[in-house]
């Protein structure tokens, strides 16, 4: 990967259908990072597919990086991501920390609710280079409605801030943490970080595996940052992927 910069230059869109379209179809020619940001998204999307809501007054934007890691770590930057996106909504708002936290795999929730989207997607250059971009939807000024997960915006929360103060943090805390990650070398004191904000650990879940459901107390993270889902018979199930809701305390 290119030597990290002190400041990632910005690609500006007043409107577009995605910046994660937009950051995979760029050049492929050069490897610094690079933003893509927009005022709105016109065909935001979210995990599997899902429509993202991306009206004016929130921050859509998302961070081109070239050769980031071997590919097999490139799964980890959903931690770095969350991470960073947690490190500079605090820079910009100065919230409490126990009003904010992280939920697996890379959600930022504020007061139990979710503020955030990130998308991270990838393709593979004609010389053999992985592009990876890692989409931050944030939820600034407004946030949907009728979603399977309760959402929130950091206006509602009590702190209405621009989206281009908010990217400039995000890019702070981003070269930041990449740094720490070392392309993977660093991912142990990744882990440790991302569990410290993790108010959910040690607590019982829901997950939802496709159309299969699955209970237990969400014990650990692995080496790999999956979960360890301790399931009511006392076994335990590793969890590479799913969508997590929070569910009644499980005895035993």
């Amino acid at each position: 990967m290119a030597e990290l910069p002190r400041a990632t230059p910005v690609i500006r869109y007043e409107a577009v259908g995605s910046t994660n379209a937009e950051a995979l179809a760029w050049p492929p020619g050069g490897a610094a990072p690079l933003w893509f940001a927009a005022a709105r998204q016109t065909a935001g999307r979210g995990r599997r597919g899902r429509y993202w809501h991306s009206g004016p007054g929130n921050l859509y934007a998302s961070l081109r990086l070239v050769g980031a890691a071997p590919s097999a770590r490139l799964p980890e930057l959903c931690f770095v991501a969350s991470l960073a996106l947690y490190d500079a909504v605090r820079a910009v708002t100065g919230i409490d920390p126990l009003r904010i936290g992280l939920k697996w795999p890379n959600d930022v929730l504020i007061d139990g609710a979710k503020l955030a989207g990130i998308l991270i997607e990838g393709t593979v250059l004609p010389d053999g280079r992985n592009v990876t971009v890692i989409g931050f939807g944030v939820n600034c000024a407004h946030h949907p409605a009728d979603t399977p997960y309760p959402t929130t915006d950091l206006a509602a929360a009590g702190y209405p801030t621009e989206p281009a103060g908010l990217l400039a943090a995000l890019d702070t805390a981003m070269l930041d943490r990449l740094r720490e990650w070392a392309e993977g070398r660093g991912f142990d004191e990744t882990r440790a970080e991302w569990v410290r904000r993790a108010p959910g650990l040690g607590r019982p879940v829901t997950v939802r595996l496709g159309e299969r459901e699955t209970h237990g107390v969400f014990e650990a993270l692995d080496i790999s940052g999956a979960m360890v889902l301790r399931l009511p018979d006392g076994g335990r199930e590793t969890i590479s992927a799913g969508d997590v809701f929070p569910a009644p305390r499980i005895q035993g």
